[in-house]
C-alpha cells in the first residue's frame, strides 16, 4: 500500500515547488493586536479554502452541492469556476459513499476537504470518519497518514428540528486520531482551517450556521496567506480575575456577552475560546482557574459526557486546591432539540444562564429561599 502511495505522490509532486511540498503544517501562533478590517466567516472560510487551493493542487473539495450550487451556505462560492470540477466535485446525497471517497484519496497522498450539510448528516458515514480515517494512522504504525478535513454547520440552528440540530463536539472529541476544530470568529475560522488542511492527520471542522454571516474585526497579518492558528490551543478573548468561562464556537459570545454583564455588576470575567476540542488545550484552563479559583463552562451540546464535563475532570484532577467554588456547568437541555421556536429557546444556552452561574461561583446569587 505505501509503494502506491509515494507512486501516485511521487508523480503529481514534481510539479509543485521544493519549499511549497515542504512546507509546515502550521506556522507559529500569531495573535493580532489591531483591527484593519472587518470580514464575515463565511468570507474567512471561503478565503482559506481558496488560497488552500491555489498553494497546493493536492487539496480538492466535495460535498453535496459544493459545486454548481457554490455551497449550501455558500462557502464554495466561486471555486467551481476558479479550480474546475474535478477539483470541486458535487456528489450524490450519499454521505457514507463520498466520505469513504475522501478517505481513500487521502491514503493516497491527496488532501480531501469534504463538506457535509450538516454534521447531523455525518452520522451516515461515522464508519469512514472513525474507522477509516481516525485509526488508520495507528494501526499502520505510522506508514500511512490520512490528511483530510471533514468540515460543515454542527449544534443549533433556528428551526430546525431535532435531526438538524445536534452538537457533535463530544462525539468527536473523544475519539483517538481525530483532531477537533470548532471556530468562533473570523479570525478563527480562517486560521484554523488552513491549519487543518495542511495538518497530516483527521480534522473535524464543527463550524455554526448562525455565525456565517456575523463580521468580525480582521487584521492585514490575519489575512496573509502564511497566516495559520495553532490547533491545539485556546485563547483568552477577554482577561478577568474573579471566574473563569470557557465555551466554544458560538457560546464564545454569549460567553462575552455575559462577561460585561458581569462587570457592570462588579464580576470581572475571563473568557477562553476553546478553539480546538481534541487536542484540548488544558494548560489554560487550568492556569486561568488558579488565577480566578472559579470556573463556568459553557456548551450547546448535551450535558451528560459533554465538553465540559472533560474540562470539569481536568480542573479537578490538576486544579482542585485552588478551586474556592464548585464548578459550574452549563449545557443545552437534555432532550431532543424542539422545533418550536419557545421552546428551542429553553433547550439551548442564553446569556443570563450564564451571568447566573458566574454569580452563583462568586456567591453574588440571591438564596433560593430569599425568592419566595
Amino acid at each position: 500500500m505505501w509503494g502506491i502511495v509515494r507512486q501516485k505522490v511521487g508523480a503529481g509532486a514534481s510539479s509543485i515547488p521544493a519549499l511549497q511540498r515542504l512546507r509546515p503544517a502550521a506556522s507559529a501562533p500569531r495573535y493580532y493586536s489591531s483591527a484593519a478590517k472587518e470580514m464575515t466567516v463565511r468570507d474567512a472560510l471561503n478565503s482559506a479554502l481558496d488560497e488552500e487551493m491555489s498553494a497546493d493542487p493536492k487539496v480538492f473539495l466535495m460535498g453535496e452541492e459544493v459545486g454548481e450550487y457554490q455551497g449550501a451556505y455558500k462557502i464554495t462560492k466561486g471555486l467551481l469556476e476558479k479550480y474546475g470540477p474535478e477539483r470541486v466535485l458535487d456528489t450524490p446525497i450519499t454521505e457514507a459513499g463520498f466520505t469513504g471517497i475522501g478517505v481513500g484519496a487521502a491514503y493516497h497522498g491527496l488532501k480531501p476537504v469534504v463538506e457535509f450539510m450538516t454534521f447531523n448528516f455525518s452520522m451516515q458515514a461515522i464508519d469512514h470518519i472513525i474507522n477509516s480515517a481516525a485509526k488508520t494512522n495507528y494501526m499502520s504504525a505510522g506508514q500511512i497518514s490520512v490528511p483530510i478535513v471533514f468540515r460543515g454547520p454542527n449544534g443549533a440552528a433556528a428551526g430546525v428540528g431535532a435531526q438538524h440540530s445536534q452538537c457533535y463536539a463530544a462525539w468527536y472529541g473523544s475519539c483517538p486520531g481525530l483532531k477537533v476544530l470548532a471556530p468562533y470568529s473570523s479570525e478563527d475560522a480562517r486560521g484554523l482551517l488552513k491549519a487543518a488542511i495542511r495538518d497530516p492527520d483527521p480534522v473535524v471542522f464543527l463550524e455554526n450556521e448562525l455565525l456565517y454571516g456575523e463580521s468580525f474585526p480582521v487584521s492585514a497579518e490575519v489575512l496573509d496567506s502564511s497566516f495559520t492558528a495553532p490547533i491545539g490551543k485556546a485563547k483568552i478573548e477577554r482577561e478577568g480575575k474573579d471566574v473563569t468561562i470557557t465555551a466554544f464556537s458560538k457560546m464564545v459570545g454569549y460567553a462575552l456577552k455575559a462577561a460585561e454583564v458581569l462587570s457592570k455588576e462588579g464580576i470581572s470575567a475571563e473568557v477562553i475560546n476553546l478553539r480546538s476540542i481534541r487536542p484540548l488545550d488544558r494548560a489554560t484552563i487550568n492556569a486561568s482557574v488558579r488565577k480566578t479559583n472559579r470556573l463556568v463552562t459553557v456548551e450547546e451540546g448535551f450535558p451528560q459526557h459533554g465538553v465540559g464535563a472533560e474540562i470539569c475532570t481536568s480542573v479537578v484532577e490538576e486544579s482542585f486546591g485552588y478551586l474556592d467554588a464548585p464548578v459550574e456547568r452549563i449545557a443545552g437541555a437534555d432532550i431532543p432539540m424542539p422545533y418550536a421556536a419557545n421552546l428551542e429557546r429553553m433547550a439551548v444556552p442564553q446569556v443570563e444562564d450564564i451571568v447566573r452561574a458566574a454569580k452563583r461561583a462568586c456567591y453574588r446569587a440571591v438564596p433560593l429561599a430569599a425568592t419566595g
